[in-house]
């Protein structure tokens, strides 16, 4: 359970924070700029989420949030590290685990999901014959901003694993999910017919 009774602390205005075990890194940090990426990833399905609550695959868009809540927890706590000390964290940190408690990490089964959601709405989509520009409707075209944020998030995770051991679990689960939201943009632009097909060299 995660009990925030302060919202401000200071600890971070020397311009560093604290990770899940209780060390204090700058807030410039490869792994603190992957989990804030993560963060904002999130943010911007909760928006979708806002704007368009009775998307058809709003069940989903929500355990896809926890998902990243669970994977921000994971990049908080760094592999092969003592068990975490009690700190007082910034609000905007993922919650670390209690002493005793083993780091919450990212597991194949939710990858696995995610799977089984992109053969699922794919499905009823026809073949691509072009390449796909971002836009058609609205919420099609808030699922592809989301897209991207998630491609540059991976991103980071993998500049991150360059130096540092990361569970791989967490850049394949955010492999799946930028996938799987091309799939779900496909799906909101009336099944793709709406979908803005990319036509080279037009207008050169």
């Amino acid at each position: 359970m995660v009990y925030l009774n302060r919202i401000y602390t200071k600890t971070g205005d020397d311009g560093t924070t604290g990770l899940g075990d209780g060390t204090r890194v700058p807030k410039t940090h490869p792994r603190i700029v992957a989990y804030g990426g993560v963060d904002e990833l999130n943010s911007s399905l909760g928006l979708i989420l806002c704007d368009e609550p009775d998307f058809e695959f709003a069940s989903w868009l929500r355990q896809i949030q926890n998902d990243l809540f669970d994977l921000g927890a994971d990049l908080c706590v760094p592999e092969a590290e003592p068990e975490p000390a009690p700190e007082e964290a910034d609000h905007d940190e993922p919650a670390a685990p209690p002493p005793g408690r083993a780091p919450l990490r990212v597991i194949d089964s939710q990858v696995e999901r995610l799977e089984q959601w992109i053969d699922q709405a794919n499905s009823r989509l026809a073949p691509l014959t072009s390449f796909v520009l971002p836009g058609g409707t609205p919420i099609a075209a808030r699922l592809h901003l989301a897209r991207t944020i998630c491609r540059r998030v991976e991103i980071g995770v993998l500049h991150l694993a360059e130096f540092e051991t990361v569970n791989p679990l967490v850049h394949w689960y955010l492999n799946r999910l930028s996938d799987l939201l091309f799939v779900l943009a496909r799906c909101a632009n009336h099944g793709g017919p709406g979908d803005i097909l990319w036509q080279p060299g037009q207008g050169r």
